[in-house]
């Protein structure tokens, strides 16, 4: 049956008509009745295209065991914040009074019939989590502490409300930024100021730490942290393990100095080096990492993108049972290709005029020193001729199976270099390499790992779920498709009912109906690729604020409670669980802009110019329809931003310039 609130107007308390809760909307009746029945109000203010409202609706005034604790204590009153601002200032400064700190939507007020506060929170979990408790434990002792206290409240209420906060429940593990700031400082302590990297020889690229120094950095942490990744990537874009001729990296540098690498390229190197490339073009500006990252993507597309719109696996670091042998040359053989004025710009510029680097008769390119003014041109023919020289030569092996983990790695940093440098053509790479996947190798609501020859097989495994949903939620920022949504979705449902462990936290590497195996794994260390419990915890976190859905966040909390104990003894192996503990104590804005189509794509291209590794933007036009509750706003002639971070929301925004400073907070 409809409560009260089916004769209203208010889209949002008619959203609420249908709920079990005794609603009452604010007005004389309720307020009498309080006194009369002398129960306590519980004051919930919200707004139609409030995130964590509809969150906290689905969740609790939707179910019925919560909806009668509420109508057995309290009289319940529903409040539209966009009909009743005045309201709304009140308890809002009520609640910063209260809980010392700002407020937010859904307020959550429990006030006397005199209409004084004595408790408050904004969003409330059914059940405790998120560090906070459950709003089945909160109102039994709510109710209990006003039926003790009715005649103190009111001179006594801020000590009112932390006696009741006391009271209530605990997560299990008490996390917090210490893991974080020894992972900073063990970095910083292991890194190369000369060469840069982190540690000696052998060294490898490391991409996961990079971009845990950049964050770190970016959210106040230690500055001279993120300097230390921009100087590692100078220093391992001059040196050899960057293909200079060709693009693309190699797999490590057996020397310190980057000079020298194994040869091999592997597409799980170079999909985050891209998005890393991109992030420090974004903080820099340097044109040289934008070269970097074009020169990549050309060789993505060029060696390792399959007809069907998959990249293949890695190139062999041997040709003609030789290592590095085409990617190496003799100062002859560049005389031979050159002019005399191309040969002078370009063999100091990569070395050729010093001994050999390479097994004492060969030279491998590394930019030994900068060009003269005036001299890019010159040295752009020289490459060219260069490059189609050794276009000739016996090429290296390729991998030509497609994986989904690694694939997917590959999809993230294109989408992110796509989104900073403004490339619609990139962005079409990474949908066409999803788009394969989900045609070829997802299969009856299941994802298979590897893919060759026409055929697709091997039961996918936690990386291929959790990479695959890390870098949908890369591509959605970049063009929202709801099919990529509905993929995402599919993914992570799939990693809770198939890979999560529900008692202990964490995630299985192989799937509850795998083989069985001697030993089955919850792999938390990064190793090559991430981690793949990091990387899950991370997206699900990531998800869960988007969609609204708290079991994707409470998978992510029970992971982190697993591994706390790890991070907090050893936090330098494990970079990808550190940035899902990032975001868990610091939550994701995630903003939502509407408007005409060729408006939210402007806005999003001059937010995705700027380094926010803390923000998810998605742009959703007029023309989209059908969306998730949590993500339909309403349409606008210019567009209008919602950022919501955590469970708090601000009012719709449409100056671009203040968007932009508040994800920056």
């Amino acid at each position: 049956m409809p409560n009260r609130l089916a004769q209203e107007t208010s889209p949002y308390l008619l959203q609420h008509a249908d709920n079990p809760v005794d609603w009452h909307p604010w007005g004389e009746e309720a307020l009498t009745l309080a006194h009369q029945l002398d129960k306590p109000i519980l004051l919930s203010i919200g707004y139609s295209s409030c995130h964590w409202c509809h969150v906290m609706a689905h969740e609790s005034f939707e179910d019925a065991e919560v909806a009668a604790l509420m109508n057995r204590h309290f009289i319940n009153i529903k409040v539209d914040r966009e009909e009743r601002p005045d309201l709304d200032q009140i308890y809002q400064l009520a609640y910063q009074m209260l809980a010392q700190r700002g407020g937010g939507w859904p307020l959550t007020m429990f006030i006397t019939p005199d209409q004084v506060p004595f408790f408050c929170g904004t969003y409330f979990p059914k059940q405790p989590r998120y560090q906070m408790p459950g709003f089945l434990d909160v109102l039994p002792r709510v109710a209990e502490f006003y039926a003790g206290h009715k005649d103190e409240i009111g001179a006594k209420n801020v000590r009112m409300f932390d006696d009741v906060n006391a009271a209530a429940p605990q997560v299990a593990v008490n996390m917090g930024v210490a893991p974080l700031d020894r992972a900073a400082r063990d970095l910083a302590g292991q890194f190369d100021r000369v060469w840069g990297g982190f540690g000696g020889a052998p060294k490898f690229p490391r991409p996961s730490e990079l971009e845990f120094a950049l964050r770190y950095a970016a959210s106040g942490g230690q500055a001279p942290l993120g300097e230390m990744a921009l100087f590692t990537l100078d220093k391992m874009q001059q040196g050899g393990i960057y293909d200079q001729l060709g693009g693309g990296f190699c797999r490590y540098s057996v020397d310190e100095r980057w000079a020298i690498p194994h040869f091999e390229k592997m597409l799980y190197d170079n999909g985050p080096l891209l998005g890393l490339f991109a992030d420090a073009f974004a903080l820099s500006g340097k044109p040289r990492y934008r070269q970097v990252c074009e020169e990549t993507v050309g060789w993505l597309v060029r060696e390792m993108r399959s007809p069907e719109g998959g990249f293949y696996s890695a190139l062999d670091a041997d040709s003609e049972h030789e290592e590095g042998k085409f990617y190496v040359w003799t100062p002859q053989e560049v005389q031979q290709l050159l002019s005399a004025e191309e040969y002078a710009v370009l063999a100091p510029h990569y070395g050729l005029d010093q001994a050999a680097n390479f097994e004492h008769k060969h030279w491998h390119f590394i930019l030994a020193q900068p060009l003269e003014e005036n001299a890019q041109p010159i040295l752009d023919r020289a490459k060219a001729k260069l490059f189609a020289a050794r276009e000739q030569r016996v090429r290296p092996g390729r991998d030509d199976k497609v994986l989904a983990s690694w694939n997917a790695l590959m999809i993230k940093g294109l989408t992110r270099a796509a989104r900073v440098f403004g490339r619609a053509d990139w962005i079409l790479l990474a949908q066409q390499a999803v788009d394969f996947i989900r045609e070829q190798m997802w299969r009856d609501g299941r994802l298979l790992a590897s893919y060759k020859d026409g055929q697709a097989k091997l039961n996918a495994y936690l990386d291929d779920y959790a990479f695959l949903l890390d870098a949908l939620l890369e591509l959605l920022q970049a063009e929202f498709r709801p099919q990529d949504l509905a993929f995402a979705q599919d993914l992570a449902e799939r990693l809770l009912r198939q890979f999560e462990d529900p008692e202990q936290g964490g995630f299985f590497f192989t799937s509850h109906d795998h083989e069985a195996l001697i030993h089955r794994p919850k792999p938390g260390l990064d190793q090559a690729t991430p981690s793949g419990n990091g990387i899950a915890a991370h997206a699900l976190q990531r998800l869960g604020h988007v969609l609204g859905e708290p079991r994707y966040l409470a998978a992510a909390e029970r992971t982190l409670n697993l591994f706390y104990p790890q991070l907090a003894q050893q936090p330098a192996g494990y970079m990808s669980l550190l940035s899902a503990l990032d975001e868990h104590l610091t939550p994701p804005n995630i903003l939502i802009l509407r408007g005409p189509a060729h408006a939210v794509a402007a806005w999003q291209q001059a937010l995705a110019r700027e380094y926010l590794p803390r923000s998810v933007v998605l742009g959703l036009p007029n023309e989209l329809e059908n969306l998730p509750a949590a993500l339909d706003k309403p349409r606008a002639e210019s567009v209008t931003a919602w950022l919501c971070q955590g469970v708090q929301c601000l009012p719709a925004l449409s100056d671009q310039a203040e968007v932009l400073r508040l994800c920056k907070i």
